[in-house]
């Protein structure tokens, strides 16, 4: 009791910075663009836009139908989709148009402002003649949404302190697999575990359950495989070596740029195998948080296809936030046709996930990280509903990549389907720095948000 009572007694409430939480039926609806001047590059400032140095030029009207449907003004129908909880992205007549949902933060108290737009970026669908825009709906019923935070615990300061009893108890409690003490988590701040599983900033709430499987996607997912790993087709490995993003946030860049390291190889056939720059994702992206957070789906694919990524030598890696120092010289290479798996925000589920990792390789995934989770060493990991009351752990949402599934015959009466996930915590970590997890039940919502992206090779 005396350790707990220690550590408690060191804590500090601070207000989170908390960004919007906005769902279907909150962006759904008819909606104004302000366009700004076009002809612009990728290096285009929209802060603050509207604004008199840089203003609205003209406005198109388009209404955004459940799931994926856009209409104009003019009858031309395009897609869209939501962005996790944090904003959407709409395609229609020849642009695309992305922008973070507008929220306002005062004390504990969130108003969400899902009927507007922070100021965005649009361009045509060649990646050239961008804009600045921003989005209001136009319905009369207003999606604003006050809520209160509560008091974030800030653990700064804060230092991790074993607990063996935690362990043990993990370990009596199932024999799926097995929980250890890791030395490297000895002294670590609280705060910077918080990162390395994910950040703050990258907390989505309200995630999407698996979407129902189609007759025909049944049909394939039967043909499939019963078990499969890109470390190993025919003998040959696909995936790119385990990496470590120590005490930042920046899980969504290696998860992302482990996907496109991973499909340049499958795509050709192991003859080029770069490595590519978190660092630059960290530092230089606007479409993330930083060390703080950020999501697959918006550097893995968008930031992939919008601004190109570099090679690990062109920003090693530091694990820490920064101004942008990337080489200027260094060439990019690019990513197209970037999708949630099946299509949209919500379409996903475990067949569809199996079908496009078969065909056309790893892929980034999300999922619900637990303190238990910290402790994984081996097995086949399901959340135990234990916790840690020593150590407090926000729930966080972590990206990692997927790279192949199975079926474990430990107990031939009880069979487990496992998903086999690439994690970004160094190699001492798991099993050789990768995890297996419960596959077919959705397990920590790992099967809700899958992304994926095709490298221009």
């Amino acid at each position: 009791m005396k350790q707990l009572l220690v550590f408690l007694c060191g804590l500090v409430c601070v207000l989170a910075d908390t960004p919007a939480n906005c769902t279907y039926e909150d962006v759904k609806g008819k909606w104004v663009f302000q366009i700004g001047k076009m002809g612009h590059d990728n290096t285009i400032n929209c802060t603050g836009f509207p604004s008199v140095f840089n203003p609205a030029e003209s406005k198109i009207e388009v209404s955004l139908f459940f799931p994926d449907l856009a209409v104009d003004q003019f009858g031309n129908k395009g897609f869209w989709t939501l962005i996790y909880n944090q904003g959407f992205e709409v395609v229609i007549a020849g642009r695309k148009y992305f922008a973070f949902s507008k929220y306002k933060q005062s004390g504990s108290t969130v108003k969400d402002m899902c009927d507007q737009t922070l100021p965005g970026w649009s361009h045509d669908v060649l990646g050239r003649n961008w804009a600045c825009y921003a989005g209001m709906k136009q319905e009369e019923k207003r999606s604003v949404k006050v809520r209160k935070t509560g008091l974030t615990t800030s653990y700064a300061g804060i230092r991790y302190r074993s607990n063996t009893t935690f362990v043990t108890d993990i370990n009596r409690h199932q024999r799926s697999w097995t929980a250890v003490k890791y030395p490297e988590y000895e002294n670590m701040e609280i705060e910077d575990m918080i990162r390395r599983a994910g950040g703050r900033k990258s907390r989505i709430t309200d995630i999407p359950k698996p979407a129902p499987v189609s007759p025909e996607h049944a049909r394939i997912a039967v043909g499939l495989p019963k078990s499969f790993d890109w470390r190993n087709v025919n003998g040959v490995n696909f995936v790119s070596p385990i990496r470590n993003q120590a005490s930042c946030g920046s899980c969504f860049a290696f998860s992302a740029m482990g996907m496109n390291e991973a499909r340049w190889r499958v795509m050709s056939n192991n003859t080029a195998q770069p490595v590519f720059s978190p660092q630059d994702i960290v530092e230089c992206s606007e479409y993330s948080q930083g060390c703080e957070g950020g999501f697959p789906y918006l550097i893995g694919g968008k930031y992939a296809e919008d601004f190109g990524l570099v090679l690990e030598e062109c920003n090693p890696y530091t694990g820490s936030d920064g101004a942008c120092s990337t080489k200027k010289d260094c060439p990019r290479m690019y990513s197209t046709k970037y999708e949630y798996i099946g299509g949209y925000y919500g379409a996903c589920n475990e067949a569809l996930m199996r079908i496009e990792l078969v065909k056309n390789g790893p892929m980034a995934v999300a999922f619900e990280v637990y303190n238990d989770f910290m402790h994984y060493k081996s097995g086949v990991y399901h959340h135990t509903g234990l916790t840690d009351r020593f150590n407090p752990f926000e729930i966080t949402n972590h990206a990692v990549l997927l790279v192949g599934y199975g079926t474990d015959m430990t107990n031939p009466e009880t069979p487990q389907d496992y998903w086999i996930v690439k994690n970004s915590w160094g190699e001492g970590w798991g099993e050789d720095g990768y995890f297996r997890i419960r596959r077919g039940v959705d397990e920590c919502s790992i099967e809700s948000i899958a992304v994926q992206s095709f490298p221009i090779v």
